[in-house]
C-alpha cells in the first residue's frame, strides 16, 4: 500500500524542552566564565600566586624569627592562610565584576540576556564561575607555598568551608558591583574604598587581639574577619573568634547577598537600559 510521505511530515527541527531549570544554559554560561579566565591564566592565576609568594617572602625576610608566635602559632604559619584567603577574595570578586563590566562596555551583554536563562540561572552561572577561579587560585597558591615551607591543615573541612563561602561571597559582591559599575573606575572605587580596607583590617597579617578596643568591635562586624579567621583555624587549629558564630554570620550574609544579586539581575538595572 502506497503511503504519501506528506501525511507524516518530519519536522525540520525539534523543540527543546528546557524544564524547570535550564541546566544546559547554566552549564554553558558557567563553562564560558571558566574558560574566560583560563585562557589568560598567566594574568588570572599565575600573577596572583606570584603576588602571594612575594608577600610571604617580604614578610619572612623582614621579620624572620624576630616576630613572636601569634596565639602559639609561628608567624609564617599564621601568615599563610591570611595571604591565601586574600587571593581567594580578590580573584572571586575580579572574575564576576570584570565579566559584567566588560560585557556592558563592549555592548555584548545581550549574549547572556537574550538566551532563555532566568535571573536565578544567570546568578548561579556567574557566581559559580567566580567561585571556581577563587578556589583554584587559592589551591594553586597553597601548592606553590608547600615546597618552601611546611604547611599543616588541622581541619581540612573547615578550611574548605570558609574558602568556599569566601569565594561565593565575593562572587556575589563582584556580580552586584559589575551591574552597578558603568566604567572601570567604578570597580576600582569599590575595590580601593570598600574591599581593601575590609581585607587589611580583618587580621590578614596580625591577630585582631592586638588592636585597640574600638577596632576590635569593628572587626566583630567585618565578615572578612570571620572568613580569614575560620580559614586560618582550618590550617592551624587556632582562632581569634568563635568559629560557630563565623559560620552563622557569613552564612546569613551570603544568603542576603544571593537575594540581592538575584533581585538586581531580575530588575535589569543598568543591563537592559
Amino acid at each position: 500500500m502506497h503511503t504519501d510521505t506528506h501525511d507524516n511530515p518530519t519536522p525540520a527541527f525539534a523543540v527543546r524542552r528546557i524544564g524547570l531549570i535550564n541546566t544546559l544554559g547554566v552549564w554553558t554560561l558557567y563553562v564560558k566564565e571558566v574558560r574566560r579566565f583560563a585562557k589568560v591564566g598567566f594574568q588570572t592565576v599565575l600573577a596572583p600566586v606570584i603576588s602571594t609568594l612575594l608577600f610571604l617572602l617580604v614578610f619572612t625576610l623582614a621579620f624572620g624569627d624576630l616576630r613572636p608566635a601569634v596565639n602559639g602559632v609561628a608567624f609564617t604559619q599564621f601568615l599563610v592562610p591570611g595571604l591565601v584567603m586574600m587571593a581567594i577574595l580578590n580573584n572571586s570578586f575580579a572574575n564576576s565584576s570584570s565579566s559584567l563590566i566588560v560585557s556592558k562596555v563592549q555592548g555584548n551583554a545581550v549574549d547572556f540576556l537574550m538566551p532563555p536563562l532566568s535571573a536565578a540561572e544567570l546568578s548561579i552561572a556567574f557566581i559559580a564561575g567566580a567561585a571556581t577561579r577563587g578556589i583554584f587560585v587559592g589551591a594553586v597558591g597553597v601548592l606553590c607555598i608547600i615546597p618552601f615551607m611546611h604547611i599543616t591543615i588541622a581541619h581540612p573541612a573547615m578550611a574548605f568551608w570558609f574558602a568556599l563561602n569566601a569565594a561565593l561571597m565575593m562572587g556575589m559582591v563582584g556580580l552586584m558591583a559589575g551591574i552597578y559599575a558603568q566604567r572601570f573606575d567604578h570597580l576600582s572605587a569599590v575595590q580601593n574604598f570598600v574591599l581593601l580596607p575590609l581585607t587589611f583590617l580583618s587580621g590578614t597579617f596580625y591577630s585582631v587581639k592586638i588592636l585597640p578596643p574600638a577596632f576590635q568591635q569593628l572587626s566583630a562586624v567585618n565578615p572578612f574577619f570571620y572568613l580569614i579567621d575560620g580559614f586560618r583555624y582550618g590550617f592551624t587549629g587556632v582562632a581569634d573568634g568563635s568559629i560557630v558564630h563565623g559560620i552563622l554570620y557569613t552564612g546569613v550574609i551570603n544568603l542576603g547577598l544571593a537575594v540581592a544579586s538575584f533581585a538586581m539581575l531580575r530588575s535589569g538595572w543598568r543591563l537592559k537600559s
